[in-house]
């Protein structure tokens, strides 16, 4: 007798043909309702069977995990009037129900605030940097559970670019500022390499050919080779031969 295993229940032979002419009907009943398939608890079953496993994504640590959520949003944070508030209000207020962006905003300031040279410097390149830094930080967090989102990347590739094109001319105009400004920020800056050549499928096949033809005469060349290089030999121990040969100058007194 077969037994046939449906959503951890064994049935035996006519109980598991019962379920799969019950089957049956629910999608003949389906096709003439045009709606009950989707309401069927069989069909449902069979769906949850059939969905792929996915692995949920290792969370990374946020740059925005030092923000305090009883700190208060920045348009309420100099009121006056804000420490005689109640404290429902006040938790209204605060970062625990703030958003995504207005987190941002706060760091980006917090970040600002650590290399800008005066209180009303907003535009100086260090403060790019850090303006810059905090954009770049959010886009990798967001691409990291959302690996294909293009427009965002794009837009961090961008924000990548334009700091180091800042730190570039940091570091050739003001090398104090551009070292505190990387230690403050925790940027590792690296190098610019010399020569960059956008690797294509013409260029990978060219450079295979050159190869395989410069393999093909230092194959052609390594007889002529040899033979020079025992021409060489001979000349050497001929030369060496004669001196041993030949008498001394003068001789002892």
């Amino acid at each position: 007798m077969s037994l046939v295993l449906f959503r951890g229940v064994s049935v035996a032979g006519g109980a598991a043909l019962r379920g799969w002419s019950c089957l049956g009907s629910h999608v003949a009943a389906a096709a003439a309702g045009r709606g009950s398939l989707h309401k069927s608890p069989l069909l449902q079953t069979a769906r949850d069977y059939a969905r792929p496993v996915r692995r949920k994504k290792q969370e990374i640590p946020s740059h925005l995990d030092d923000l305090p959520p009883t700190m208060l949003k920045k348009p309420y944070a100099n009121i006056p009037v804000i420490d005689k508030v109640d404290d429902v209000v006040r938790r209204l207020l605060s970062l625990e129900m703030a958003s995504q962006k207005e987190k941002v905003k706060i760091k980006k300031q917090q970040l600002a605030d650590q290399v800008r040279k005066s209180p009303t410097d907003t535009s100086s390149l260090e403060v790019q940097v850090a303006f810059l830094t905090a954009k770049i930080r959010t886009l990798q967090e967001h691409l990291h559970m959302h690996t294909k989102d293009t427009v965002n990347r794009r837009q961090m590739l961008i924000a990548i670019d334009r700091r180091k094109m800042l730190l570039k001319y940091l570091r050739n105009t003001k090398y104090d500022v551009f070292e505190k400004t990387c230690k403050v920020l925790d940027i590792k800056y690296e190098f610019p390499p010399l020569y960059c050549r956008r690797v294509t499928q013409r260029w990978i096949a060219k450079k295979a050919l050159c190869n395989k033809v410069y393999q093909e005469v230092q194959k052609l060349k390594a007889p002529q080779r040899l033979k020079q290089r025992q021409e060489w030999l001979e000349r050497t121990r001929a030369r060496e031969a004669e001196k041993q040969a030949s008498p001394t100058e003068g001789s002892p007194v």
